[in-house]
């Protein structure tokens, strides 16, 4: 088994009492109006169902059971479809199929790339899979040993019912036991991206294990000491149906209605489309989440992460003091369009950072990465890739004194051009990249 060290325990903490206790009473108050809601429109459906035009008429038993048998049938055929994964969960352009149990938990992941290269590893968002990457593995994969896990709880990973196994530290202990199984540690580290609750969670890897990590790139996902106060009301996941998770089994539930429409209304970018690889990706998440205890575990990260922040290091000392902040570089992606999150956080999420850049993806919503994966990827390539420094191998004869080696210093900043600039200065103001 691996051994860990080099860790922090005193980094993350639980919000106050009297924030939980509101959590939960709202939590109770939006579960009671969903199961009203419910309740009214199974009542209302049968009337405007059994309404023909010339009074309210019963319908004859007949014909209640011509419907049931219909019904059945037609759950039988989303049953048998659902029972075979779609095509593109095991293409094999996206590399390898690999399991490992860390502590009795079995983790599922993908791995393509050079097997001795340095390690990138992709945490996905909710609800979701490894699938989640399809656009950005071939191309990361060129440099870098590209690690797509499903997390525990998603796809084919073990999915604990229990709410305690999805405790941050508990989460974060796996993952980084993980890590170390793939060779990561305090000398080989490595790039973790994370998208919406994958990067919510990178945010607290990055930050308890800060020496595995060589750069952090979150997308659609601001620092969680901001994120929870900054949750847009009128979002899909507002913070009304983060109160909704908070009971059991009604989010469950809910979540499995009308053939899954979460799915449909998480995904739109995708079915707007109508083009069959798109839709092929639909089918994969719908697969993916076909069945209760697929909810189970996904949800039980919202019924614990926002109960969790991260404290100063130095509880004496501001956030504003540089050693009190993060020290791995961070690159934060926001979609224009994404009504879920608001750009306000991502600038303070920079008030954490040493240092951070900060890139606007237009015409993107909240799934910037498929929405605008070729932008997205060139903007990933030229952050992670380490550029060579060619004006070593070209050493002038004569470089000798103080000119020479200011010489030396211009070259190499001209070199690295943009590189320099992303490592070098912190709290870069947010740049709009255009896309035409």
């Amino acid at each position: 088994m691996a051994v860990l060290d080099g860790g922090r325990d005193n980094v993350v903490v639980s919000i106050s009492v009297s924030e939980s206790l509101k959590m939960f009473s709202l939590s109770v108050v939006w579960g009671s109006w969903i199961m009203v809601k419910n309740a009214v429109a199974l009542a209302v459906r049968p009337q405007w169902s059994n309404d023909t035009g010339h009074g309210n008429r019963k319908r004859s038993a007949a014909n209640d059971d011509a419907v049931a048998t219909a019904a059945g049938k037609a759950i039988g055929r989303r049953a048998l479809i659902r029972d075979r994964p779609p095509p593109c969960l095991f293409d094999a352009v996206y590399g390898t199929h690999s399991y490992v149990k860390v502590k009795g938990v079995k983790l599922h992941y993908v791995e393509c790339g050079d097997p001795k290269g340095e390690i990138v590893l992709l945490l996905h968002g909710f609800p979701s899979c490894w699938i989640s990457w399809h656009h950005q593995i071939p191309t990361l994969s060129e440099h870098f040993r590209v690690i797509a896990v499903d997390l525990k709880g998603f796809g084919d990973s073990d999915k604990p019912s229990a709410r305690k196994s999805y405790r941050v530290e508990i989460l974060i202990e796996e993952l980084v036991m993980f890590l170390s199984m793939l060779g990561v540690d305090g000398r080989n580290k490595c790039h973790v991206i994370g998208h919406d609750l994958g990067a919510l969670l990178g945010w607290y890897l990055v930050n308890l294990w800060p020496n595995y990590v060589s750069k952090f790139v979150a997308i659609s996902c601001p620092h969680p000491n901001v994120h929870w106060e900054y949750l847009p009301p009128s979002s899909f996941f507002n913070k009304n149906w983060i109160y909704f998770s908070q009971l059991p089994y009604l989010p469950e539930m809910d979540a499995l209605q009308s053939d899954l429409k979460i799915i449909n209304q998480c995904y739109q970018h995708l079915s707007k489309t109508k083009q069959s690889d798109d839709l092929s990706y639909i089918d994969a998440y719908k697969y993916t989440f076909s069945r209760t205890e697929d909810w189970t575990g996904a949800i039980n990260y919202f019924r614990n992460l926002p109960f969790y922040r991260i404290e100063p290091r130095n509880s004496n000392d501001s956030l504003n003091k540089e050693e009190d902040m993060l020290q791995v570089p961070c690159l934060l992606i926001t979609g224009s369009n994404d009504v879920s999150v608001k750009m306000e956080s991502f600038i303070k999420s920079t008030e954490f950072l040493k240092t951070s850049t900060v890139r606007i993806i237009d015409n993107a919503s909240h799934f910037p990465h498929q929405e605008q994966p070729k932008l997205v990827n060139d903007l990933l390539t030229s952050y992670l890739v380490r550029v060579k420094n060619v004006q070593k191998e070209l050493q002038p004869q004569n470089s000798g004194g103080i000119v020479g080696r200011m010489k030396d210093i211009v070259t190499s900043t001209f070199q690295y051009g943009n590189t320099l600039k992303d490592s070098m200065q912190r709290n870069i103001l947010p740049i709009t990249t255009n896309t035409s």
